[in-house]
This record gives C-alpha cells, structure tokens and sequence, in this order.
C-alpha cells in the first residue's frame, strides 16, 4: 500500500512534469515510425522492380541498424548541424532505425504479390501507377503493416535512450528515478506508459490493418 501512495502522491505532485514526458515521447518515438513508412514505400519498390538494388539496399540498411543508438544521436548534430539538444537529432535517428527494418518488410510484402494478379490488372487496362496503388500495395498491406508493428514497438522503447543525452521522453523518468537513489514510483511510471504507448500504437495499426484488408478477416473465416 505505501508504494501505491508513493506513486499516487508522486503523480499528484507532479503530473505535469509526466504529461510533458508522454508527450515529449509521443513525437520522438512516433513521427520517425511513421516518416520511416512513408519512406520505404517508394524504396521498397524500387528493390522488387531493380533487383540489382535489393542486395545493396538491403545490406545498406542492415548495417544502420546495428549502428549504437546513442552513438547515432551523437553524431547526427555535427552532420546536420542542429543544436545537441534538439529532440529532432532523435527522431532523425529513429527514422533510419526505422527504414532500416521496413525497407526490407516492404521489399517482401510487395514481392509477395502473385505475378498472376498483377498481369490480369494489367489486362483489365491498369496503369502502372493506379495498378501500384489499388492492386499491388493493398495486397502486400498484411505484410507490410507487420513490419510496421515490429518498428513502432521498437521506436517506442528506444526513443527512452533521449533521456540519456538530456532530451524529453518517458527516459526521463527512469534518469530521475535513478538520481534520486533507485527511487521507484518516476522509475514504474515511466515504464508503465512506455508499454502502454507501445500497446496501444500496436493496436491502432492492428484496427488499421483490419479496416484496410477486409479481405485477410474473409479468408481467415473461410
């Protein structure tokens, strides 16, 4: 019961210090998700329509990927000549993570696609780029939105590392907790919301995905 009271008096006290951690965490750990998308949509084509692209693409972003967050943020204000405490270092950082994993995701949902569905929509007289649009991506959707779930959880749980170079986020929490001598209730707050931001940004892309293939549910029921 006292560890409750601590974490209801510590909220109470202050509760705005962690309604700006969520939010600071929110836009650090989501946009670059959702930049990264956009990105690798146009990339992820052009590795299933130029094979010669997909070996280096894919190497190139395999090799980001295992580069040290912390390290990454370092370095990105000297490249791109923002201040060290600017939360954009973070989300540039997060974006490349990001388009690291679903570059590849995206490659493989759309080659995925049968070649069989694509040639009859060209003979039914779609154009390449309507074609993309309401054949190809729809159907490499399922495949491509699972990658999706894989780098938002992973944004989400990695945007704490700002903290560390003194940056907003839920990392915050977990710095102050530590400063004042492991005390838990910041430290359990912190976590508690990352896991909640990270469950809940899976279950709006889940609804997105069953509102957007209506098809996978039929097939499924069948």
């Amino acid at each position: 019961m006292e560890f409750f009271s601590d974490l209801v008096e510590y909220l109470e006290i202050n509760g705005s210090v962690v309604l700006e951690a969520l939010r600071d965490h929110l836009y650090i750990g989501l946009v670059p998700v959702v930049i990264a998308f956009v990105l690798s949509l146009p990339l992820g084509f052009l590795v299933v329509r130029f094979a010669w692209l997909r070996v280096p693409l894919l190497t190139l972003s395999s090799i980001l990927y295992t580069i040290p967050s912390l390290a990454l943020i370092l370095v990105i204000p000297g490249i791109v000549q923002t201040n060290i405490l600017d939360p954009n270092n973070v989300v540039i950082a997060l974006t490349i993570y990001g388009l690291a994993l679903l570059v590849r995701t995206t490659a493989d949902g759309l080659g995925s696609v049968d070649p069989a569905i694509v040639q009859a929509a060209t003979a039914m007289g779609y154009k390449p780029v309507r074609r993309w649009f309401t054949v190809e991506l729809p159907l490499a959707l399922p495949v491509v939105l699972s990658g999706l779930r894989v780098a938002t959880v992973a944004s989400v749980s990695m945007a704490s590392i700002a903290a560390l170079v003194g940056i907003g986020g839920l990392g915050q929490l977990f710095t102050r907790g530590f400063q004042l001598g492991f005390y838990p209730p910041p430290i359990v707050i912190g976590l508690v919301l990352s896991v909640l931001l990270a469950v809940a940004a899976d279950l709006v892309i889940v609804l997105v995905q069953r509102a957007v293939t209506p098809w996978t549910r039929a097939r499924q029921g069948a």
